[in-house]
């Protein structure tokens, strides 16, 4: 069993930066495919970007693409959302989830993850 928790959602303006934590617990991340989804208010949960377990791949939704970074640290057993020049588009809860996995396919779906935290709310004005 994984447990996810979130920090460094806030309130920012469009053009400005957050960094998100995951900060992962019962388990070493290495052995897991990493990923940050959101959810927007009435809109379904996507994905936004993911890592391998591994660190040898990462990959991202097309609308952040170039704007937002992943990174981990094994050994702090965290993961990273970097994201940069935020738009009001942007406004969303993060949520940062996990599958274990060892392999290199890049997992996209809601429901190819199995561990989820409680999501980090990150708003984004014009």
């Amino acid at each position: 069993q994984v447990q996810l928790v979130e920090s460094g959602g806030g309130l920012v303006q469009a053009g400005g930066s957050l960094r998100l934590s995951c900060a992962a617990s019962g388990d070493t991340i290495s052995s897991y495919t990493m990923g940050w989804f959101r959810q927007a208010p009435g809109k379904e949960r996507e994905f936004v970007a993911a890592i391998l377990g591994s660190g040898s791949a990462t990959w991202y939704h097309d609308s952040v693409k170039g704007r937002f970074t992943i990174s981990k640290d094994n050994a702090k057993n965290t993961v990273w959302l970097r994201m940069n020049s935020l738009k009001p588009e942007d406004t969303a809860v993060f949520y940062c989830t996990c599958t274990y996995y060892s392999g290199s396919y890049h997992h996209t779906e809601e429901y190819e993850y199995d561990y989820w935290g409680q999501g980090t709310q990150v708003t984004v004005s014009s």
